[in-house]
């Protein structure tokens, strides 16, 4: 891979105009095709397998009627002055008329003949029901009902859209500017140059330009959530900067070195570029990995970050020689401060060089001390909590927020997500009574707030009873009394009359997703630790490299979930992140975390351990090797970590409880990755064990493929081929890969 790499250096620095347009002209005829093509975001889903899902698909094929999506009208008082006031309920009909009159509406309920106002007279909801689902109705019919307010409004009665289907809110995208703004800051303060600091911001730019105008017009034809052009835009963004910053790097080094321009892009490529390769395939395939899970949202979540990653690899060993090529010995032009190369001799009485210096001195209390930390930390996961969001999530100052309040308030939190029982009657001898065993059943529970009549079709086969649980959705109550109904009170029923009962609804899905997610986890886990530790052992020939990393993932996960736990469900810390109030981690976040930080754990991994071996086989000194591996490679490791935690911690800043979980874990996860993981147990371990760390029995070593991912075997060929004869450096290097 590395002659590949070493290859398409110098061809895209010789070409590098053609690789400019080619790029820039991708980038806007992507975001052209998804102005044309592009659709919208729809967090409404599907789980295939689950008891939820498949009543749902009983009921499209024979209650088409019932199989649609609804959108909830709450009407509340400004006053004290009931809804049943004459002037008000007048105001609140014409409203209903209007909705009734809104595109693809089939019906609509009327609060005052529907028993839907609370008992103080004060709140009501009526039901705006569609005939298809919530993600086939039209932007213009979910936007409709914004404009039809005006008559209730003018009696002083406020209303609040709520349920499956309501205009899109969307979020501001002015946290990516924040994060991009300190990773400006320390580019300059690495490189102390304007224009070396701008060539990772301009490829990381183009890369989440291009890699956003696809999802978006992928959302033309598959359904997209909310949620998956926020992580294809944090994710590309980081790893676009960071790939380029150790290619950047790399590439200083060769020039101050002596290097002419072109063939240190080229080695830079074939080095630090193989690394990047190597990095960012192991997230894609992580990424991608996620399809194995059959969750279909996850899947295109998964493919869209993957292939935003994907384009930023592709740029990094393309389109950044090309632009390394532009800028030629102006690279540390315009400089800001003290330019820095990042050669050896600037690192060797550095801030990381001391402290490389106290670890490996004292391996064993810096192990001791860095893994009681990672320990402590992960103490709150023992009572992680999964769940999904809903609408009492939703930042406070939404229109599906305030409903959500408003029907707690007038009717109780188990309003807002009520269950949907569907029951498969063509088995029962006697439908009628099987009914009416499981509607007395069920209102006996003390879960249950109410238990609405039966309704049936026109068959006679099936039929829906709607049950409104006590408590809110994303209640652990309400998770268990969903699981309570399913087990130990609809089942028996089934067996004595022949009517299979299901328990569904948007909240029991949601239920669904996270048991299903929960269930998923530890396969994921064992199929990405396990991969890490193939790769690494054939990366760095020893067995105790690939255990250490597997290990260094289990508690930068742990602890890092440990965190969520304390901040979003101990409330710790709620007020200063800008938290409202206490909920469950997101269910689809740890699988998330777990591909994503295995890629982003390799690249930090590969690049520390990567000197570290260099300096070994050239020494064989294990504690000396150690000190200068980290001393050489803990400066960039230090800017690039700390780039992703400024991007990554910025989507921290807006509402959205599950952008701001997603900023707050992926942060967390590469603060401790980059720090107690990679600065303090990686170097203590490997100082501790000595030449133990490298050992590897040799019949393994001989099965084992030589990867070579940094170029280790080119450079030293290169080299050689200079020492031969240093006048024809550019002949010798072009007959040695085949330029």
């Amino acid at each position: 891979m590395s002659k590949i790499l070493y290859r398409l250096g110098h061809w895209s620095v010789r070409h590098r105009r053609w690789v400019l347009a080619a790029w820039l002209t991708l980038l806007i005829g992507a975001g052209a095709l998804s102005g044309a093509l592009g659709g919208t975001t729809s967090d409404a889903f599907t789980i295939p397998g689950t008891e939820s899902q498949k009543a749902m698909d009983l009921l499209e094929e024979r209650f088409p009627e019932q199989s649609g999506s609804s959108a909830r009208l709450v009407f509340a008082s400004d006053d004290d002055t009931p809804l049943t006031d004459p002037a008000r309920r007048a105001g609140i009909e014409a409203t209903l008329a209007a909705a009734a009159d809104a595109p693809d509406v089939v019906s609509v309920t009327d609060p005052f003949t529907a028993g839907t106002v609370s008992s103080e007279g004060l709140i009501a909801f009526a039901d705006v029901s569609y005939p298809v689902p919530a993600n086939e109705v039209s932007e213009e019919a979910a936007t409709a009902l914004e404009e039809i307010a005006a008559p209730a409004e003018a009696t002083g009665v406020r209303m609040e859209i709520g349920g499956d289907v309501g205009p899109q809110e969307e979020l501001g995208h002015t946290s990516e500017l924040i994060g991009l703004g300190v990773a400006i800051i320390v580019l300059l303060l690495s490189f102390g140059s304007l224009v070396a600091m701008g060539l990772p911001i301009a490829t990381a730019l183009i890369g989440v330009g291009v890699g956003i105008s696809g999802i978006g017009v992928l959302s033309a034809f598959t359904d997209l959530s909310s949620t998956a052009p926020v992580l294809a835009t944090m994710i590309g963004l980081a790893v676009g900067i960071d790939y380029a910053l150790f290619i950047v790097t790399r590439h200083r080094q060769n020039v101050a070195e002596g290097l002419d321009v072109e063939e240190s892009a080229a080695r830079a490529n074939a080095t630090a570029g193989g690394a990047v390769v190597f990095a960012g395939l192991t997230v894609v395939i992580a990424l991608a990995g996620l399809a194995v899970i059959g969750i279909p949202f996850l899947t295109v979540m998964g493919l869209g970050a993957a292939f935003t990653v994907l384009l930023s690899v592709g740029i990094a060993v393309t389109l950044l020689p090309a632009l390394l090529g532009f800028a030629g010995h102006n690279i540390d032009r315009w400089r800001i401060g003290r330019t820095r190369t990042g050669s050896a001799s600037e690192s060797h009485d550095t801030l990381s060089a001391r402290w490389a210096r106290r670890v490996v001195a004292r391996p064993g209390v810096a192990l001791a001390g860095g893994l009681a930390l990672m320990l402590l930390l992960a103490v709150p996961m023992l009572s992680l909590r999964l769940g999904m969001p809903d609408a009492g999530t939703a930042p406070q100052d939404t229109t599906r927020r305030q409903a959500y309040d408003l029907l707690a308030e007038g009717f109780g939190p188990g309003f807002n997500g009520p269950l949907t029982l569907v029951a498969d009657t063509s088995g029962a001898a006697d439908p009628d009574a099987a009914l009416a065993e499981v509607v007395a059943a069920v209102t006996e529970d003390p879960g249950v707030q109410l238990v609405a009549p039966p309704v049936p079709n026109e068959a006679g086969d099936t039929a829906i009873i709607a049950v409104v649980p006590r408590t809110s959705p994303s209640s652990a109550d309400t998770s268990s009394l969903v699981h309570h109904l399913r087990d130990d009170v609809l089942a028996p029923i089934g067996e004595a009359t022949g009517a299979e009962v299901s328990v569904a609804g948007q909240t029991a899905l949601l239920i669904d997703v996270s048991d299903k997610m929960a269930t998923a986890l530890p396969t994921f886990m064992v199929l990405v630790i396990g991969l890490t530790m193939v790769l690494l052992l054939a990366v760095f020939r020893s067995l105790l490299v690939p255990v250490k990393a597997a290990i260094a993932i289990l508690l930068s996960i742990g602890s890092s979930f440990g965190v969520l736990v304390a901040i979003f469900q101990w409330g710790w810390l709620q007020q200063l992140v800008g938290l409202e109030e206490s909920v469950p981690v997101i269910s689809f976040l740890p699988i998330l975390m777990f591909a994503v930080l295995f890629g982003l754990s390799m690249d930090y991994e590969v690049f520390i351990l990567s000197r570290i071996r260099e300096d070994y086989i050239r020494t064989g000194r294990a504690r000396e090797s150690v000190l200068s591996g980290l001393t050489s490679s803990a400066r960039v490791i230090t800017a690039a970590a700390l780039i992703m935690i400024s991007v990554f911690a910025s989507f921290a800043l807006t509402d959205d409880p599950t952008t701001k979980m997603l900023g707050i874990g992926f942060s967390m996860a590469v603060l401790l990755d980059a720090t107690v993981v990679r600065m303090v147990l990686v170097p203590a371990t490997m100082a501790l064990f000595g030449d133990r760390a490298w050992w590897l029995p040799g019949w393994l070593d001989r099965l084992l493929p030589d990867l070579d991912i940094e170029g280790e075997h080119l450079i030293e060929q290169l080299e050689e081929d200079d020492a031969r004869d240093p006048r024809h450096e550019d002949d010798a290097d072009r007959e040695l890969v085949g330029v």
